[in-house]
């Protein structure tokens, strides 16, 4: 016969039983506010917008329906009808394009105190523990053109997410970056044309990105296998042909009104606010001329005495152009020249030839600095051992400018420039040449910056 259970487990066992049953019943509300939070379709307010300075407020929402609102109607407006989580509260911005724009401006200290200048650097590609997302889709100012270039082009109807359609670009490395990246995050997909002679660590990061990277031989504007016609081309013929799904868009980031605007809309007035109007020169390289131009007007609207500098590399007619008129030597029809840009190892920054961005801005320009290869390494060495700056070519090449005005100014002035990239893309080609740091701390500045050129 089967021994009879103890009476205090069975008691035990229906109690329970009938606890587990009466649950609900005992508990409805909390049930009910258990399921309402953790609904899908339940949202918030959307964030308010604020400034960077502004105070963020804490509340405590657990204790009341405020805030909450799980409607049908409410739930399609903020999720469109997908069942989407919509919790997002004050400062958390919405996808990969929010951390675009709003990026530091730095004092960099050791320039400072060697010049008696405030050298000021706008972090646009910094990597630090504290600034991993800054422009964090391509981390660079090209972030801000990018998604200017693609906002106005679905604006006017040239672009539709999620049907197909690529955007072709020609680009030494950053712009297609950006674009790599936002593509991505907006429903599009993007195809780049870069030279052959660009650090690998740009194309590889392309690739990586989900990009179709077309790496050509380095050639004259002139010639249809330039990159920037190479895009231009593909692009046309990608719109063209009925058996490709989509269209092709072409970026055409030297000569979109869309990529001065960028900066005049965003790193301009930024600039202007971290400085709290006070500032008495602006120092920048141009590779489409989008940045300094843009940057430039803005500025200038506000304070027109305000000094404009081009920082120009080696192989670059720029300088030339803000200086005397013209791009090369009387002999050579500006536009025309075929031979290749003089070897530099500079990146980004840069140009043989005219773009509309660049002559949007030009009359803004005051001045210009030719700065050589062996001043940006030099450069970019010392603002490691000095600062703990890793930047790349460009940013070497504006900081020996933004010294040499120092310099020409006297102390006192305020200068701020662009720290537009980050070592970390120089990698194979830069750095390779500027060599390993060490232990080395005795670093000169003189040595570093010439006399004006």
């Amino acid at each position: 016969m089967p021994t009879p259970q103890p009476l205090p487990t069975t008691l035990a066992f229906l109690a329970g039983i009938l606890l587990t049953l009466g649950f609900k019943d005992f508990y409805p509300d909390l049930e009910r506010r258990f399921r309402r939070r953790w609904r899908p379709s339940a949202t918030l307010p959307a964030p308010s917008s604020s400034s960077a300075g502004d105070v963020v407020s804490l509340q405590d929402r657990t204790r009341s329906n405020a805030g909450i609102n799980s409607t049908k109607d409410d739930s399609k407006k903020e999720g469109e009808g997908k069942g989407e989580f919509r919790w997002r509260g004050e400062g958390i911005g919405d996808g990969i394009e929010s951390t675009i724009g709003n990026t530091p401006l730095i004092r960099i200290r050791s320039l400072s105190e060697e010049t008696g200048c405030e050298i000021l650097g706008k972090a646009e590609n910094l990597k630090s523990a504290f600034m991993q997302f800054l422009n964090g889709a391509g981390q660079s100012p090209k972030d801000r053109v990018a998604l200017s270039i693609i906002k106005t082009a679905e604006e006017q109807g040239l672009l539709k997410p999620n049907s197909g359609d690529v955007i072709y670009e020609g680009t030494v490395g950053s712009t297609g970056i950006s674009l790599a990246t936002l593509c991505r995050a907006k429903g599009y997909m993007a195809h780049i044309c870069m030279p052959s002679d660009q650090s690998t660590e740009k194309s590889s990061l392309l690739l990586r990105l989900g990009a179709t990277v077309e790496r050509v031989p380095p050639a004259p504007i002139v010639d249809p296998a330039h990159f920037v016609n190479r895009a231009r081309s593909l692009a046309a013929a990608h719109t063209a042909s009925p058996s490709i799904p989509g269209r092709g868009f072409f970026a055409n980031q030297f000569e979109t009104p869309a990529n001065w605007l960028a900066h005049f809309s965003s790193t301009g007035p930024e600039i202007y606010a971290q400085c709290s109007g006070h500032l008495d020169a602006f120092v920048a390289g141009a590779g489409t001329g989008g940045t300094i131009t843009g940057v430039a007007k803005f500025l200038k609207s506000k304070l027109p005495k305000l000094k404009i500098v081009l920082a120009d590399p080696e192989g670059s007619g720029l300088y030339n152009r803000v200086k005397y008129g013209v791009m090369f030597d009387a002999k050579e029809r500006e536009g025309t020249r075929r031979r290749q840009q003089v070897d530099t190892i500079v990146e980004g920054i840069g140009l043989n030839r005219v773009t509309a961005n660049f002559e949007e801005g030009r009359e803004t320009m005051d001045d210009a600095y030719k700065v050589n290869d062996g001043e940006a390494m030099q450069m970019a060495r010392w603002l490691v051992e000095k600062d703990g700056i890793f930047v790349g070519s460009s940013s070497a090449v504006n900081c020996v400018a933004a010294v040499r005005l120092a310099r020409e100014l006297g102390p006192g002035h305020r200068i701020v420039t662009i720290l537009c990239d980050s070592g970390t893309r120089h990698l194979s080609k830069f750095w390779a040449k500027a060599g390993e740091i060490g232990g080395e701390t005795d670093m000169k500045l003189q040595d570093v910056v010439g006399e004006k050129a």
